[in-house]
């Protein structure tokens, strides 16, 4: 191992001095509002504020696909949170999340309305609304849930610890990158060894499993996240790369994909989502037509 200054811990830690890093100007350990702003309110039922990271597309997929599945009634309003200029700690936003954390829902369906936060909830509030994509078989269901809430689970060792450190990180540390990297082979390989024997999370069937982990997992083997492809060997994880390019290639994961998308190649950016029509000719000739 390289040498490293020893860090030694005060006894009582306190916030000083910023972090480091690309989130340092965000970063802070208290809760709550920072500055007073209402979130925007659209036409549709669902009102959606969000970011295209891998957790907000989770969500932005979940509503493709139940439009494409033919559910009209799952049409919504995707706002933009941008979380590099604080927009998650405005008073509208905390209200409806008060983790500050995207991706956060309104459903005005109801009354008074229901608000959702964490992104496994709201694809679990969605999948039991529309009865979609949720097995309804007693072996299969709680499948689905067990690989949703491992999804939950898991996915802070690859964001916030392997990704900040090997992609954010102020400088490049040795001892955490080797950490989370084994531990984020680990969760490959465990994915790797159920793909092998099952078409998708839960067996044979799309569902929120696979809605809930492809932007993390899938998206890391196909060379989106943290541009760690080529130093995780992923290729080496031969059906998850199949599962990975398999709902890569369904529609409505490329529309979701879109949506709240304000970074990346500029065609496959969309700020806001409306309507179907917000997605441009070009864009819907390269993905497909939403049938909707």
């Amino acid at each position: 191992m390289t040498d490293q200054t020893e860090y030694t811990p005060p006894r009582v830690w306190k916030w000083d001095r910023d972090s480091g890093g690309r989130f340092a100007s965000t970063n802070r350990p208290i809760a709550g509002p920072t500055h007073d702003k209402e979130l925007p309110v659209g036409k549709h039922p669902f009102q959606l504020y969000s970011l295209a990271t891998p957790n907000g597309v989770k969500v932005t997929v979940m509503f493709e696909e139940l439009l494409q599945k033919g559910h009209q009634h799952a049409e919504y309003d995707a706002w933009l949170i941008d979380i590099g200029e604080g927009d998650q700690f405005s008073s509208g936003f905390v209200a409806v999340n008060p983790n500050s954390k995207i991706p956060a829902l309104m459903d005005h369906s109801t009354q008074p309305p229901t608000r959702v936060f964490e992104s496994g909830a709201i694809l679990l509030y969605l999948a039991e609304k529309f009865g979609a994509f949720l097995p309804e078989d007693p072996r299969a269901r709680p499948e689905c849930l067990s690989w949703l809430f491992w999804q939950m689970g898991s996915a802070p060792f690859l964001g916030g610890g392997f990704g900040h450190f090997y992609a954010y990180a102020p400088e490049k540390l040795e001892y955490p990158i080797n950490r989370y990297a084994m531990e984020v082979k680990r969760q490959l390989h465990v994915l790797d060894r159920h793909l092998a024997e099952n078409d998708y999370l839960a067996g044979s069937d799309y569902t929120i499993a696979d809605i809930a982990n492809w932007p993390w997992y899938g998206q890391l083997v196909l060379g989106r996240l943290y541009d760690a492809a080529t130093f995780l060997d992923v290729e080496s994880y031969g059906n998850v790369m199949r599962w990975a390019r398999q709902i890569d290639d369904r529609p409505a994961v490329q529309r979701g994909r879109m949506v709240n998308r304000s970074f990346g190649e500029p065609e496959m950016q969309l700020h806001e989502r409306h309507h179907a029509s917000d997605f441009d000719t070009r864009t819907q000739d390269k993905i497909g037509d939403q049938g909707a």
